[in-house]
C-alpha cells in the first residue's frame, strides 16, 4: 500500500512541475526551464543532504543513478526537440506509452508476473496515459510515418531506461538523497552542454523566478517520491503509477487556466483511477 501511495505522490508531483514548467516556457525557452530545473534542483539537494547526512551508496547505485539522470534529461531534450517539428500532436503520448512500456515489460521479466488485476490495471493504466496526453489532438497512433515517431519513440525508450536505472540504483540502498544528486549532477551537465551549444542565453526574468522555483520544488518531489516507491513496491506497478503524471497536469489546466477537458481526457482519467483500484487490491 505504501508503494501505490507514493506512486501516486510521484505522478501528482511530476504533473504539477509540469504545469509550472509548462507556464514557465511561457516566459523562457522550453531547454532553458529544464536547465533550471537541474542545476536549482541540484543545489536544493546539496542543502538536503547537508541537513539530513546519508551513508554515502554503492559506487554502482552512484553509475545507474547518473545513468538514469543521463537519460531522463537527454529524453526530455529529445521530446522538446521533437515537438520542434509540429510532432507535438503525437510526440507526447508515444514518448509517454513507451516510457511506461519498457519498465512493465522488464518488472515482469526481472519479478515475475505480477497478480492477475495487477495486470489488467497495467491495460488501464497505458491507456490513460495514452489518452490523457492525446487532449484535443485529432491525430492518432497509426504508424503511418516511423520517420516522424522516431524521435517520441527514442525519448520515451529514455523515459523508461531512466525509470529502470533508477530501480537498478536503489536496489538495497537507502541514500535517497545520495542517488538524486548523482542523477541531478548529470542532468545538469547534459541540459548546460545543450543550452549552451544552442547559444541560447542563461538569463532568467525576476517575474519568472516563482515559477520556475515551483517547477523545481514539484519535480524533485517527484522523483523522491518514485524512489520511495520503487525501496516498497513492485518496479513495474510503481513506474506505471509515475507514469500517470500528465493526468495532474491536465487537472491543473482545467482548474486554474479554464482549459477545456475533452472526452477523451476524461475516459483517461477514469481508465488512471481504475487502474489505481486494480493496483490496491
Amino acid at each position: 500500500m505504501f508503494s501505490i501511495l507514493y506512486g501516486i505522490a510521484s505522478a501528482l508531483s511530476w504533473g504539477v512541475a509540469d504545469f509550472a514548467g509548462g507556464l514557465a516556457s511561457r516566459r523562457l525557452s522550453l531547454y532553458l526551464v529544464v536547465f533550471y530545473g537541474y542545476i536549482v534542483g541540484l543545489l536544493a539537494l546539496f542543502i538536503a543532504v547537508a541537513l539530513y547526512p546519508e551513508v554515502l551508496p554503492e559506487p554502482k547505485s552512484i553509475i545507474f543513478a547518473g545513468l538514469a539522470g543521463l537519460l531522463g534529461a537527454g529524453s526530455l531534450l529529445v521530446l522538446f526537440y521533437s515537438m520542434t517539428f509540429g510532432q507535438m500532436s503525437v510526440a507526447a503520448p508515444v514518448s509517454a506509452l513507451f516510457a511506461a512500456v519498457l519498465p512493465i515489460m522488464v518488472g515482469i521479466f526481472t519479478q515475475g508476473m505480477p497478480a492477475s488485476l495487477h495486470f489488467v490495471g497495467f491495460g488501464f493504466a497505458l491507456l490513460a496515459v495514452v489518452l490523457i496526453s492525446l487532449g484535443d489532438s485529432e491525430q492518432t497512433l497509426h504508424l503511418e510515418s516511423i520517420a516522424n515517431l522516431g524521435l517520441p519513440v527514442l525519448a520515451g525508450l529514455g523515459f523508461g531506461g531512466s525509470f529502470i536505472a533508477m530501480h537498478y540504483a536503489i536496489n538495497g540502498s537507502h541514500s535517497v538523497i545520495s542517488l538524486m544528486i548523482s542523477s541531478y549532477t548529470i542532468g545538469t551537465l547534459t541540459t548546460f552542454f545543450f543550452v549552451k551549444i544552442r547559444h541560447e542565453t542563461f538569463s532568467i526574468q525576476r517575474n519568472s523566478l516563482g515559477i520556475v522555483l515551483a517547477h523545481v520544488f514539484f519535480n524533485v518531489g517527484g522523483n523522491f517520491f518514485y524512489l520511495q516507491a520503487l525501496k516498497t513496491g513492485r518496479f513495474d506497478i510503481s513506474s506505471a503509477l509515475g507514469s500517470l503524471y500528465p493526468g495532474a497536469t491536465v487537472m491543473l489546466a482545467w482548474i486554474i487556466l479554464k482549459e477545456r477537458i475533452y472526452l477523451r481526457q476524461c475516459i483517461g482519467i477514469v481508465s488512471a483511477l481504475i487502474a489505481i483500484m486494480l493496483f490496491t487490491m
